[in-house]
């Protein structure tokens, strides 16, 4: 039987990336979305914790990354943005209503989104950007002997052999291609081998493929691309004589508009799923399908092609998105996985059920 979902309206902030965290440490998840956070388990209590200028149909704020940076035991998290040009970290101040530091951690180039990977293998996150035109740059947290965070960051820009451009394009992706233990980057005309010292060696350029113009961030290795019209999933082949070739294998062509895609067990089957689902109006004016109607998806492998079930699809006001960077997490600890997604839209939460799609109505 699919997954059913209950849908519920959080708010109508406009802004595009969600994250769920404990804010105020009462072990309770809390989400933060743009200038807010709300309080769980009933996440109807919103306390301010900055103000974002508007830019146009965005906000300056393309991910919400939770760690401690600064090793006090509170959660703070990473963003950063298109205009802004840095990565920053906004401080957990440990008190409701009151307004969270921003810190600037380097300037990076134009940010399409962020990702954390742990790209050296230490079982710690880094912090990759998508910076189309400019250098890929990991940054990774200082820790202290006790592996507390330091609130300083290292910041590293790879090298790359093979390649006399070392600026990125549209679309990001890490993960191990080879097999070798090493994580890799996939990048929309190609991907990067992983050496010994991801900080010190230069990174392999290997120009395999050429993914569309709007490659999606992240690109999943299990290998998955989007943006304007589709959505496929790219296999990999090695021959007898060791040389290594791509075929395209489309999952949802008819589509527009994807941006954020996690592989995750939603339905706890010992499987991972595709989720994905339409960013409405990435690109207000100039993007295919802009009209569509619009939704989100889970894509379960069958063994030989990926099946699709619809969570949430209509015109705006019904259908609902995932935004430029949603959350899956447990919500209201049953032991389940819920997503919560922000967009232009609005932001909501989706509470995995299993017995039907029912709005629910906001307690007072």
């Amino acid at each position: 039987m699919p997954l059913q979902f209950r849908k519920r309206i959080i708010s109508a902030e406009r802004f595009e990336s969600v994250g769920v965290f404990d804010v105020n440490g009462d072990g309770i998840p809390d989400i933060v979305s743009g200038e807010f956070w709300y309080e769980g388990p009933g996440f109807t209590k919103q306390y301010r914790l900055c103000s974002l200028e508007p830019k146009g149909d965005y906000f300056d704020d393309f991910s919400t990354i939770p760690v401690d940076v600064d090793g006090n035991g509170r959660m703070d998290f990473i963003t950063g943005g298109y205009w802004g040009k840095t990565l920053r970290w906004r401080e957990n101040p440990g008190e409701p209503g009151k307004e969270w530091p921003e810190h600037v951690i380097a300037e990076v180039g134009n940010l399409e989104t962020t990702r954390a990977w742990d790209v050296d293998g230490d079982g710690d996150l880094e912090f990759v950007g998508n910076t189309p035109n400019s250098p890929l740059v990991v940054v990774k947290l200082v820790r202290d002997a006790s592996c507390y965070g330091t609130g300083k960051f290292a910041v590293h820009k790879l090298k790359f052999k093979g390649r006399e451009n070392d600026a990125q394009g549209h679309g990001l992706g890490f993960g191990d291609i080879t097999g070798n233990g090493r994580g890799d980057f996939v990048l929309n005309n190609g991907w990067l081998e992983a050496p010994e010292k991801p900080y010190e060696q230069e990174w392999i350029w290997h120009p395999e493929f050429e993914l569309p113009r709007g490659a999606s961030i992240p690109i999943l290795v299990a290998d998955l691309n989007g943006h304007g019209y589709g959505l496929s999933w790219w296999e990999q082949s090695i021959g007898a004589s060791g040389q290594r070739t791509w075929k395209e294998h489309p999952i949802d062509p008819l589509s527009s508009q994807y941006h954020d895609l996690q592989w995750v067990d939603i339905d706890g089957d010992g499987q991972s799923e595709l989720i994905t689902g339409k960013r409405f109006r990435s690109h207000p004016h100039n993007e295919p399908g802009i009209n569509d109607a619009f939704g989100w998806y889970i894509f379960k492998w069958t063994g030989e092609c990926f099946a699709k079930h619809v969570v949430d699809f209509g015109p705006l006001g019904l259908g609902h998105g995932l935004g430029i960077s949603f959350a899956v997490a447990d919500l209201n600890g049953d032991g389940r996985l819920d997503v919560a997604a922000a967009g232009k839209e609005g932001l909501a939460i989706y509470i995995n059920e299993g017995d039907g799609m029912i709005e629910m109505p906001v307690k007072k």
